[in-house]
Parts: structure tokens; sequence; C-alpha cells
């Protein structure tokens, strides 16, 4: 008798902290102006900190994989002839004025 007891008391506060815990709560209050300046100032220095903190980490990144291509002796210039717009003679191919046909695609019967 006991047990059960407990048991249907124990089951109530769970029930009873679950409900509390769903209960819906009450919409804020609405924002003034100066709390949406503040607001967006606020994101604004976050998104700028947050930007500044990144380039950091880009700059040691790239600090970082320099000085372990310079110690493998290799260059770390992936674009060797970046300065140069002319094309070089006879390395470029031209691309063909139509497209091929592609001989393996579906085509109904004709009748």
């Amino acid at each position: 008798m006991n047990t059960t007891i407990r048991a249907l008391v124990a089951a109530g506060l769970v029930v009873g902290a679950f409900s509390l815990a769903v209960a819906k709560l009450p919409a804020p209050p609405p924002m003034t102006e100066q709390e949406k300046a503040e607001k967006a100032a606020k994101d604004k220095a976050t998104a700028d900190h947050a930007k500044a903190l990144l380039e950091k980490a880009e700059d040691k990144a790239v600090a970082n994989y320099k000085a372990n291509m310079k110690a493998q002796g290799m260059s770390t210039d992936t674009h060797p002839n970046a300065g140069s717009a002319a094309p070089r003679s006879g390395q470029e191919k031209s691309l063909p004025a139509q497209p091929e046909k592609a001989s393996n695609a579906y085509s109904p019967p004709k009748k």
C-alpha cells in the first residue's frame, strides 16, 4: 500500500514537472527603437570581431603553410604565370565551334 502511494506521488510529480517544462511562456515585450539600435550595434560588433578572428586564423594558416613548404624546399607560388595575360603560342587548345554529337544519346525510333 505504501509503495503504491509513493509510486502515485512520484508519477504526479513527474507529470507536474513535465507540464511546467512544456508550458508556453508569454511573448517578450516589443523592442523599442533604442533597444533595436543597441542590438544592431552589438550584432555588428560581434560580426566584426568574428571576422577579425577568422582573418587572423587564415593568416596564421597561410604563414604555417609557407613555412612548411619552405622547409621542404618547395615553392609556394601556385600561379607561376599569374602576371602574364597573353596566352602562350601553340600550347593553348581552343574549343571547337560546335559541340560533338553524342553517339550514345537516346533518340526515339523514327516512324
